[in-house]
């Protein structure tokens, strides 16, 4: 078993909360795991990147190469395309379809998605209105989770699991925000 993952965004929406609930998933499953982060400056709105290896054998490098990546996890639909490179083939791209425009010269929505209409295999879900129809309005990166857990490789009941071990010290209140939060992405990628 083998899963590269690429999660990214821009500072502040959660990205490494999900790298930590993918990390204490796999390693509760006694996997290898390696994390190498590229954070952006969030309270500019900067990117933020992480490479995230899960493995049954032992992982060299925390580094994905291009081409190698089995899953983009992106809060931001500008961000997914920009690691496009390193997705392999048969990989999957997750995304918010909620741009986060940061930039002047951010591109106009239209060419966002003629680029993702020539992508083969793409979840894209507004993450942002699901979390505040839904009534989990800070828990829009763990639907994102949700989504993606099957490209993942995965269980379901490992990733709440882990929710409850790394949110269990903030109070029941947010643990099941995220456990909800959850398994809302989970029906909404069916």
């Amino acid at each position: 078993m083998k899963t590269d993952i690429i999660l990214c965004g821009v500072g502040g929406q959660g990205i490494l909360s999900i790298a930590t609930i993918i990390g204490e998933a796999a390693m509760k499953e006694n996997l290898y795991i390696k994390q190498a982060e590229v954070h952006g400056m969030s309270q500019r709105g900067g990117d933020v990147q992480s490479n995230l290896r899960i493995s049954s054998e032992p992982i060299s490098s925390d580094l994905i190469a291009k081409g190698g990546a089995d899953v983009i996890i992106s809060m931001e639909p500008m961000e997914a395309l920009r690691y496009l490179p390193y997705l392999n083939k048969e990989g999957w791209i997750i995304t918010s379809s909620t741009p986060f425009v940061n930039i002047p010269n951010y591109p106009e929505m239209e060419k966002l998605m003629a680029d993702y209409a020539r992508l083969k295999n793409v979840v894209m879900i507004d993450i942002e209105k699901m979390a505040k129809e839904n009534g989990v309005p800070r828990s829009a990166n763990v639907i994102l989770l949700g989504a993606a857990q099957k490209a993942l490789n995965i269980e379901y009941d490992k990733l709440e699991n882990a929710i409850r071990r790394v949110f269990g010290r903030k109070g029941e209140a947010i643990v099941e925000a995220n456990i909800k939060a959850l398994a809302i992405g989970k029906n909404e990628s069916k």
